[in-house]
């Protein structure tokens, strides 16, 4: 198949910063919507409704946009089904139904700096993938250097006072991240297939928010407030949920893994930056800057090196 050419409109920077900020604003949007729809700390199967709630609709909405838009097909081709279906499980069920449990037992800005790893894994994984995206040691010294900076970090006794280190809310925000590095590489096979952006997009919101959905309802998960406020805020997570997976999967069929990854570096600048401000978390903390200028340095070195090598 052909090689088809980047869009050069607006480039690589301007929308891999669009859905880094969108991304980033999560992490305070998810935590008010527990107070918002009265979401106790430890209500998990609550959680998982919340999540399939936003993941399902966010999904419909995209697909109902490609049919609007003048796309014939809906369903996906058969062969692209089995990675379709992976994608599903690695980039909405697994990795959220991890990202709200884990988020209710740590800051905004703890849980956008330890996410931040999740590009790390994106590196490796595309390795493996793809022959044209291999681990450079430039490559292999920016997450080492980052790695170091988020686990000093956490050892040290945790961000904004919420403790050091547990497998229940730190250690399942790293297994979230895993799942989010692991769906890159996996969005990145899809459209090198010739699958359409917006159709896996579409269909693996759908399918993994109905994990959940079934998941939250099967376990009791109820919401015991709904508020107009509650609705907006819930409104908002399912439009930045389709838009930035949507612009995401674009992004990567034209660029490489490494490329796009890398950018994900802003997600916990722009989460600990609208943590602070929307939930006066303290974030102008040494220990926050320091942790920011780690992981925020080893990507700008993997970065770095990809383009002296280019």
């Amino acid at each position: 198949m052909p090689k088809v050419p980047a869009p050069r409109r607006f480039g690589l920077f301007l929308p891999a910063v669009f859905c880094t900020l969108l991304w980033g604003s999560a992490f305070p949007a998810v935590k008010a919507g527990y107070t918002l729809f009265a979401i106790g700390a430890d209500d998990t199967f609550t959680k998982v409704l919340f999540a399939g709630v936003r993941f399902a609709l966010a999904g419909a909405a995209v697909l109902l946009f490609s049919r609007l838009s003048g796309r014939k097909r809906v369903l996906p081709r058969r062969d692209l089904l089995p990675d379709v279906f992976l994608l599903s499980l690695t980039q909405t069920a697994v990795q959220y139904a991890l990202f709200y449990i884990s988020l209710a037992r740590i800051s905004g800005s703890k849980g956008a700096m330890i996410n931040a790893t999740a590009v790390f894994f994106s590196v490796i994984f595309a390795h493996f993938m793809f022959k044209a995206d291999r681990m450079t040691a430039g490559k292999a010294i920016g997450c080492a250097l980052s790695f170091a900076g988020v686990i000093l970090v956490n050892l040290a006794g945790g961000l904004d006072g919420y403790g050091g280190f547990s497998f229940g809310g730190e250690g399942l925000m790293f297994i979230s991240a895993m799942c989010t590095g692991v769906s890159s590489p996996i969005t990145k096979r899809i459209t090198e297939r010739g699958g359409d952006p917006m159709l896996a997009t579409g269909w693996q919101l759908t399918i993994g928010g109905s994990m959940l959905l079934l998941l939250g309802l099967g376990g009791g998960g109820r919401f015991a407030a709904i508020s107009p406020a509650g609705v907006a805020l819930l409104a908002y997570l399912i439009f930045l949920s389709a838009a930035a997976f949507t612009v995401w999967s674009v992004l990567l069929k034209y660029y490489p893994t490494s490329r796009v990854a890398v950018y994900n570096f802003l997600v916990p600048v722009f989460g600990t930056l609208l943590s602070g401000l929307f939930l006066h978390e303290s974030v102008l903390s040494v220990r926050n800057l320091f942790a920011l200028v780690l992981v925020s340095g080893g990507i700008a070195l993997v970065n770095h090196k990809r383009s002296a090598a280019a």
